[in-house]
């Protein structure tokens, strides 16, 4: 079936500066070749580089991060979190001009990569509000004259380029898939959760339970000229979402009801949350909220 019939708008959009810490909702987002403006940018990682997230340090989710623009752009990163006061940084440039920063090599998953640690007040921040159980604490930002490709089994030959995210540029989900997991909750009689949980960067209205699993290349109305997005991998689902954004403990229950309903065969059987999709056009473009988004149906 090729012809339209999948059409949804963006409810909402989220930007993740720091790699498994809190995000920001926004209203507008450029999209670049490595997913919204500024998302992963930035990483928690330890002593040795490797990185670091919520699956070994739950209270990463109580940091929150602040881009703050001028002019000429986003010029700091803020950290906020309870108890701690405000640290600002500046924003690095692809030189690391900031002598703050010193270049480094970093792991994301298996792939190594250069950037620029942040420096001594990051580390000292971070390892204060984290804890020292993993030794000294570090943040870095992604070199962006790297090329980070995504499984080009997935992509399908396509180069798609991340910075810090898992393995794809931009990751979609909708308010009905959210809705159907928590109707399931409520017959538990478990609270219901929101979306923060799974980090997604494009949230969808106006469709069923887990339709973007179901569709081809999404092509959005922006007012400058269409934007393509090609839905490559259902995301598979770590422990995070059992972590209560709100407070940074963990119980299972989310995972555990996933379980029941959301394996995914294209994925050997891992539970699935959302899609991860790679730009085909529109790099440059403004997406915004309220934006239209159509496809056509792919089973």
């Amino acid at each position: 079936m090729t012809s339209v019939e999948f059409e949804a708008r963006i409810a909402a959009l989220w930007v993740f500066p720091i790699k498994s810490c809190a995000g920001i909702s926004v209203t507008q987002a450029v999209l670049t070749p490595t997913g919204l403006v500024h998302d992963r940018a930035w990483m928690v990682v330890d002593a040795e580089g490797e990185m670091l997230t919520q699956r070994e340090l739950p209270r990463m989710a109580l940091v929150q991060p602040e881009l703050v623009h001028s002019g000429t752009g986003v010029t700091e990163l803020v950290l906020h979190a309870s108890g701690m006061v405000a640290l600002h940084l500046p924003t690095v440039s692809v030189q690391g001009a900031s002598p703050q920063a010193r270049p480094t090599t970093v792991r994301v998953w298996d792939d190594a990569v250069p950037a620029f640690d942040m420096g001594t007040a990051a580390s000292a921040w971070l390892t204060e509000f984290l804890g020292e159980s993993l030794g000294p604490l570090r943040l870095v930002r992604f070199d962006e004259r790297h090329k980070r490709v995504a499984s080009r089994k997935w992509a399908q030959g396509v180069e798609a380029l991340n910075q810090f995210s898992d393995g794809f540029p931009v990751l979609v989900a909708s308010t009905a898939s959210l809705d159907e997991l928590n109707t399931r909750l409520a017959q538990q009689g478990v609270d219901a959760v929101d979306m923060r949980r799974f980090r997604a960067n494009l949230v969808l209205s106006g469709v069923h339970a887990h339709d973007e699993d179901r569709v081809g290349v999404m092509t959005l109305d922006t007012d400058t000229g269409p934007v393509q997005l090609h839905p490559v991998k259902p995301c598979p689902r770590c422990p995070i979402p059992n972590i209560d954004p709100d407070t940074g403990t963990s119980a299972p229950v989310v995972s555990d009801t996933l379980q029941i309903y959301r394996q995914d065969a294209r994925v050997n059987g891992a539970v699935t949350f959302g899609m991860n999709t790679i730009p085909l056009s529109g790099v440059g473009q403004t997406l915004r909220v309220g934006q239209v988004v159509s496809a056509p149906w792919s089973f």
